[in-house]
């Protein structure tokens, strides 16, 4: 059997080598994530084991510590990683990210716009989805996010992605210089008002394109929803949430975990019409008081979302080896 030549493949499988991120699951289920390298060790306050215990081992290797503790040695998978990684901005979750790429069929070889990149959290799935012969063009207005992406981006792949290709400004500025008017097969827009971005986007979408947006509020989804459906170049659009309650396996034991991953975010997606057709009316009548949110500008603070200081930036972009020159 040959070995695949799609990128990041190789790092994905094989005996533990020297730079590998691994995460260890010691007996009470807590999670630590190490980067192997030569003549380390890795330390708790309950003894510790050398790192060249694991270097050349299987995945799925025990290894014990100096006080009998032992650890089960597996690579992270990409949802692993994603919540583990150095960030400045908040990520899209697993569960979005995984219904994303089903929900706007993002396929081998598609041409994709993202823009809000944060911290490069759905890039991984994007690129995963698009494969090598795909092309996505990754905007982000903040350089210090972007830096901070790209860095765990490549740190996950292994090295540079072909397929990407990461540009830093606004989405209404950048798009027509990095991509052809309809010649996009899909948008995902992650940021607080895509609805200023809905003639850019059509511009760029081809006919039968997808459109996902991924918002936080439910203000903010029904400002995207309303003005989709005035811009008379999209389908009607859908909304939805995912919400993942895991369950507790302990012989007859079996019942929902107390905790679960409630609301992180809503998606909303709508296809790109042909040129010239108009949407078919709608024949539901609108609730009693039903209006479009009103012409404010939107702060992160107005949203409730936490500014990331520069102090943090700085020091995530160092960890990620993105520090600014």
């Amino acid at each position: 059997m040959t070995s695949s030549s799609a990128t990041g493949a190789d790092v994905r499988r094989g005996p533990l080598r020297v730079g590998d991120k691994v995460q260890l699951t010691d007996p009470k289920g807590r999670m630590h994530t190490i980067t192997l390298a030569e003549n380390a060790t890795f330390h708790t306050h309950k003894g510790y084991f050398r790192h060249e215990e694991l270097i050349g081992r299987p995945e799925g290797w025990v290894v014990t510590n100096t006080a009998g503790i032992e650890y089960l040695a597996l690579r992270p998978l990409l949802s692993d990683f994603v919540l583990s990684m150095p960030r400045g901005a908040a990520v899209v979750y697993p569960k979005d990210a995984g219904q994303i790429v089903q929900m706007a069929d993002i396929f081998p070889g598609a041409r994709v716009v993202e823009a809000g990149v944060g911290s490069g959290a759905l890039t991984m799935s994007l690129l995963r989805a698009v494969g090598d012969a795909g092309e996505l063009h990754s905007i982000e207005r903040r350089e210090d996010f972007a830096a901070i992406a790209r860095g765990n981006v490549e740190t996950f792949f292994g090295g540079e992605h072909p397929a990407w290709q990461l540009h830093v400004g606004d989405l209404a500025d950048r798009v027509d210089d990095v991509v052809e008017p309809g010649s996009v097969d899909r948008v995902v827009l992650d940021m607080l008002a895509p609805w200023e971005n809905i003639d850019a986007v059509a511009r760029v979408l081809a006919p039968g394109g997808v459109l996902v947006c991924y918002v936080a509020t439910a203000t903010q989804l029904s400002r995207t929803a309303e003005d989709l459906r005035a811009d008379g170049r999209f389908a009607e659009p859908t909304a939805w949430e995912s919400m993942v309650r895991g369950w507790h396996l302990e012989g007859l034991a079996v019942r929902p975990q107390h905790r679960m991953i409630g609301h992180t975010g809503f998606l909303v997606s709508a296809r790109r019409l042909a040129d010239g057709v108009e949407p078919p009316e709608r024949k539901r009548r609108p609730a009693k008081g039903a209006h479009p949110a009103p012409e404010d500008t939107w702060t992160e603070e107005d949203l409730g979302e936490r500014p990331v200081s520069d102090k943090k930036i700085r020091k995530v972009r160092r960890e990620v080896g993105q520090a600014p020159d």
